[in-house]
């Protein structure tokens, strides 16, 4: 059950986004990185929902931590990708490099790092 807060979040996000849309003014590109901007994350509030409610150690968990490392590169390569394009050349790969790092750390962090049995 979705309390008010999240109620509240996702019409936020859902008002932002039509904003955007609307004015984009007919630009593809624009609309388009809206949209799969707000898909992703409506995505990955679904993914952390369903590993925050599977049993520790469970396969749904595991399949939900996918999802999440996942939805989270996807939205990384996305804004890295949009924010370079409007750098010089040095600052873009300033970006990328942290880019990577934040995607490689969360590798790291869900799927490498041992877990104690509290965490799990």
């Amino acid at each position: 059950m979705a309390t008010a807060g999240t109620s509240l979040g996702f019409l936020l996000l859902t008002g932002s986004s039509i904003m955007a849309i609307s004015r984009s003014r007919g630009d593809t590109a624009a609309i388009s990185f809206v949209v799969a901007s707000y898909a992703s994350l409506v995505l990955l509030f679904y993914s952390l929902r369903r590993f925050e409610t599977a049993a520790p150690a469970s396969a749904a968990r595991d399949r939900a931590r996918v999802g999440v490392w996942l939805t989270t590169t996807l939205l990384t390569a996305m804004f890295s990708w949009s924010v370079a394009a409007l750098m010089p050349w040095l600052v873009a790969a300033g970006v990328w490099l942290m880019a990577a790092s934040t995607v490689v750390g969360g590798f790291y962090a869900l799927f490498l790092r041992p877990r104690g049995e509290a965490e799990d």
